[in-house]
């Protein structure tokens, strides 16, 4: 059974990107929460900001290594999530729920459609 839910779409940077009306959230992947150990910090942008499809909106550090965060959307910054400045180990606890990141009013949501669903990520991750 699969532990990634099928209501998001997943790049191969291994965030997720779910949307809502006007706002994709985005988070990433238990495979990448866990691949990172024990998540120490997350440095996300300001709500007004703008984030790029293809470039890095943030970064997220652990004691085992620092990853860029990825977007593959381009838009303004809505929402960020301020609990993971206290408390970034609801990353490692809850990637999908509690650990989301940020909140994107996408210019232009088709890109949505070239990311993997649930069973492709699911292969990509199986090596298939």
């Amino acid at each position: 059974m699969s532990t990634n839910p099928n209501d998001r779409r997943y790049s191969k940077t291994h965030e997720w990107f779910r949307a809502q009306g006007e706002a994709v959230t985005v988070g990433i992947t238990q495979f990448a929460a866990d691949e990172l150990t024990d998540i120490t910090f997350v440095d996300l942008p300001e709500v007004g900001s703008r984030v790029t499809a293809g470039a890095a909106f943030g970064e997220i550090e652990s004691v085992k290594a620092t990853s860029e965060l990825m977007s593959a959307i381009s838009g303004e910054v809505v929402a960020r999530n301020t609990a993971l400045a206290d408390h970034p180990e609801l990353v490692n606890d809850d990637p999908f729920g509690q650990g989301w990141m940020i909140q994107v009013r996408a210019s232009d949501p088709s890109p949505l459609g070239q990311l993997m669903d649930v069973e492709a990520y699911e292969q990509m991750l199986a090596g298939d």
